[in-house]
């Protein structure tokens, strides 16, 4: 017998996570390794589990997917990442496929999308849900300039860091500590971050982080 198809999944909603592993335990073909809630979660998990297929949710507290694709992705090249999102906007897909996913898969499909989408990708090619092929390669995704639009192509890496922490809720001295860097530093990315998006409360940077995915409400 062949050996399995080693899957992670990740996604911060219980129902979701175990509605995607109830449906790869009936088929013989894989084996479900583990479930994680949050980014950072499946990070750690992707480095000891070693997966050959991530599912991985985009939007999470405590490290989204994109960040967390891009980390997984980076420590192990091997690993097939297919994000899972509700949202079919080309920015999500940009990103995603940016950070090095092989797949997009949107929730609410049919069970066999799920199956498709992992031997899709397995077999070396890019998967995307029905719905949003035709956008995809219309949009030419990969060289988009949705890419310099969304978030990631107006801040740093280091100000993503900050803002997604900030909407969250993470006090500045809680950010500092949480990427080692001086509170005064924190405030000036804070600043930063401002003026970049002219966004000038927490209520509409959360709203703007919110729609490019970094967190949930």
């Amino acid at each position: 017998m062949s050996r399995k198809i080693k899957v992670l999944v990740v996604d911060d909603h219980k129902i979701v996570r175990e509605g995607i592993c109830n449906i790869l335990s009936k088929d013989e073909e894989f084996e479900v390794i583990g479930a994680a809630q949050d980014g950072r979660s499946a990070l750690h998990m992707a480095r000891t589990l070693m997966p050959d297929v991530v599912m991985m949710d985009i939007a999470m507290p405590d490290m989204n997917g994109i960040e967390a694709t891009r980390r997984i992705v980076s420590e192990n090249p091997r690993v097939k990442v297919i994000a899972l999102s509700i949202h079919s906007d080309p920015r999500y897909v940009a990103e995603i496929l940016k950070a090095g996913a092989s797949g997009y898969l949107l929730k609410g499909g049919d069970a066999d999308d799920i199956i498709r989408s992992i031997k899709t990708v397995l077999s070396g090619k890019i998967f995307f849900s029905d719905p949003i092929h035709d956008i995809i390669i219309q949009q030419q995704i990969r060289h988009s300039d949705l890419i310099d639009s969304s978030v990631y192509g107006v801040l740093n890496k280091k100000e993503v860091n900050v803002l997604r922490l900030l909407t969250e809720g993470k006090t500045t001295k809680q950010i500092a500590a949480v990427l080692n860097i001086s509170v005064k530093t924190v405030e000036s990315y804070r600043s930063q971050i401002m003026k970049k998006l002219n966004l000038f409360s927490i209520a509409e940077l959360t709203k703007y982080a919110v729609r490019e995915g970094l967190t949930t409400l």
